[in-house]
């Protein structure tokens, strides 16, 4: 009998992590093995085609996997490279030393760079995730080339033992000794053929050679002399099975794969009913070598705004499933995108940790960004009314990237931006915009409301548009932050045309405002005064052509933004308001009216400044503080007409 060796001192610390924290779910264990043997038959194919090997067939290459509910005891063989006694002490009895690692540099030494980029990932930490499930664990190897197979025997407690046994073929053979179940941990269900399926569909569906299993089907009996009325009869056979399809879309030439096979593949990998109104597939060869299947949904997903909602894309290290949700791959601003990416030059063993910190994942994650807005930008150039419809389910997420992280992307995204336009009756870009400026405009006009048609008749717009100026319709929330983030866009400024000065008058209707503001200062400051503290400033106003009255604020907080606030869960919690200043209409027949009240009665001025703000104020959206007390007066101004 074979005495037992100790795992090296620094292999049995890693040991126990190895098996309790690297990986989160324990099922991944048949993915690390079945990928180990594909690794290993990887090496015999290698070793075929560089040495000319004539009894070597890629045809007969497979992994098949056994169950034996009675041992409770689960075998994956390959009949791959296999290993003799020395590999097997130095893969197997240093956790983390690598197999394929090694195999790898060795390829790159001889300039095979081409071939070494597919083999997958290491083998040795792999290997020991076997024990997460099993409480002993039988490795039989037998190289090929070599007269004698060895078998490797361990508990992960206390060592392991190697010894001569016999093999029929090269390859190898691992059978795991199932653990006792547990109140928190039922074992018995890798023993499942349902369960050993879906592991292998999950996450090893794509391995290049056949996986096989013996599996029990229920099969009709047919009876050509059976009635119609007559229950079918059924029987129990078992078949070899093989249980994953072996080439990944992804993998496949895009001029080979039909829109329908792309279609069919989201709806069933992202669990959608519709189809995505964008595939983008591409790969990438370089420093970083990887493939990426991204899809945008045509409909914003019911949970996208919830916390139920999760961000991120699928990877994949050479056709091998690694986790759901990459978060990394993936921006804030663009985690509307479904999708996977398949890299050969990523360990299997990353770990979501790991991932935070992986040069090369955050070389992919820059390209896929960079690769979604150029997509997006084609389809605004060259399908307008496709990226309208985008637009409509993610141009809010596109808003929230702009002013995210303070506006760390907003050169990024700026361009990809679409608003309601007063001149277009549509959605412009901010580059359709400024193309289009007039000569001498020197800021990009805008306003905000909740309506674009009551947008369009609002007081302060008919000046703007009279002198031939186009301007904004912001309608989102969001959309006063996002043009505060930017600040300007091609050396033009945003500018609010309810906010400030507009400087838009001739020099003559300058002179004629500040006469006309010169001559009524009385009426001006008494109006003010009636007002109190309601508004900052009553003045001759510039912006107004048809009507009598409207609110503006000084620069800093508009009015929609402290609509913004006070409309958030927890209110305004600062009070915060926009400073406002009523304007009045000097050509409009309400001045003149306000000039004989002011002229005949002064101390009735105080009603009709009431009067006259709160119309401002239900034109800008706000509410009145006393709607009863605002519609008796109108009454009472209607009855005093009447007579």
């Amino acid at each position: 009998m074979a005495s037992k060796k100790q795992f090296k001192a620094e292999s049995k610390r890693l040991l126990d992590l190895m098996i309790n924290s690297i990986y989160t779910h324990k099922e991944i264990f048949l993915r690390e093995l079945i990928s180990n043997a594909s690794d290993a038959i990887d090496k015999l194919y290698y070793k075929a085609l560089s040495e000319n090997l004539s009894d070597v067939n890629r045809e007969d290459f497979k992994v098949y996997l056994e169950v034996n509910k009675d041992a409770r005891t689960l075998t994956i063989r390959d009949n791959g490279l296999g290993m003799n006694k020395e590999e097997l002490e130095e893969n197997l009895g240093t956790i983390a030393k690598s197999g394929s690692l090694a195999f790898k540099k060795e390829l790159e030494e001889k300039e095979k760079k081409e071939e070494a980029d597919d083999i997958i990932g290491q083998f040795g930490v792999g290997f020991y995730s076997a024990f997460m499930v099993a409480k002993k664990v039988e490795v039989v190897s037998k190289k090929y080339g070599e007269e004698t197979a060895y078998i490797w025997t361990s508990d992960a407690i206390d060592g392991y033992t190697i010894e001569e046994t016999s093999k029929d073929s090269c390859g190898t053979e691992i059978t795991l000794y199932l653990k006792d179940n547990g109140d928190e941990e039922n074992y018995d269900e890798y023993l499942q053929q349902y369960e050993i399926e879906r592991l292998v569909h999950k996450y090893s569906d794509y391995i290049r050679y056949p996986i096989q299993m013996m599996v029990e089907e229920q099969r009709r009996i047919e009876n050509e002399d059976a009635k119609e009325d007559e229950e079918p009869k059924y029987e129990t056979v078992k078949e070899l099975k093989t249980l994953n399809s072996m080439v990944p879309l992804w993998k496949r030439s895009k001029s080979e794969i039909t829109k329908e096979e792309y279609n069919e593949f989201y709806k069933n990998k992202f669990n959608d009913y519709t189809d995505p109104q964008k595939v983008i597939h591409t790969s990438v060869e370089g420093a970083v070598s990887f493939t990426t299947l991204l899809y945008i949904p045509s409909k914003t997903p019911f949970n996208y705004y919830s916390q139920d909602y999760k961000k991120g894309l699928q990877l994949y290290s050479r056709g091998v499933f690694i986790m759901d949700n990459a978060e990394e791959l993936l921006p804030e601003h663009f985690r509307f995108v479904k999708g996977l990416v398949d890299s050969q030059d990523l360990s299997l063993n990353i770990s979501r940790e790991m991932l935070q910190h992986d040069r090369q994942l955050k070389v992919i994650a820059n390209r896929i960004e960079k690769k979604i807005k150029s997509e997006l930008l084609l389809m605004l150039k060259n399908d307008r009314e496709e990226y309208e419809k985008f637009w409509n389910n993610f141009g809010v997420q596109i808003k929230f990237g702009i002013y995210n992280e303070f506006g760390a992307h907003k050169e990024l995204l700026q361009d990809l931006l679409l608003f309601y336009s007063s001149k277009e009756r549509k959605l412009v870009t901010l580059d359709e915009y400024v193309n289009r400026m007039e000569e001498g405009q020197k800021d990009i006009y805008f306003v905000s409301g909740d309506k674009v048609e009551m947008m369009d008749e609002l007081p302060i717009v008919k000046k703007v548009k009279d002198k031939g100026y186009e301007i904004l319709y912001l309608t989102d929330n969001v959309d006063e932050f996002v043009l505060q983030t930017l600040m300007n866009y091609k050396e033009k400024n945003f500018k609010n045309i309810s906010q400030g000065d507009l400087d838009l008058d001739s020099e003559e209707e300058k002179k004629e405002k500040e006469k006309k503001a010169e001559e009524n200062k009385d009426l001006l400051k008494d109006l003010k005064e009636a007002l109190g503290e309601q508004v900052k400033e009553v003045k001759i106003s510039s912006r107004l052509v048809d009507d009598p009255v409207c609110l503006s604020s000084d620069e800093g907080m508009s009015f929609e933004m402290e609509k913004v606030l006070s409309a958030m869960p927890e209110g305004n919690p600062y009070g915060m308001k926009a400073t406002r200043i009523l304007e009045i209409n000097p050509n409009h027949p309400i001045f003149e009216a306000l000039q004989n009240v002011y002229e005949n009665d002064k101390d009735g001025i105080k009603e009709y400044a009431e009067l006259l703000y709160n119309q401002a104020l239900l034109i800008e959206g706000f509410p009145i503080e006393n709607p009863v007390e605002f519609s008796r007066k109108i009454c009472d101004f209607m009855v005093k007409a009447a007579k």
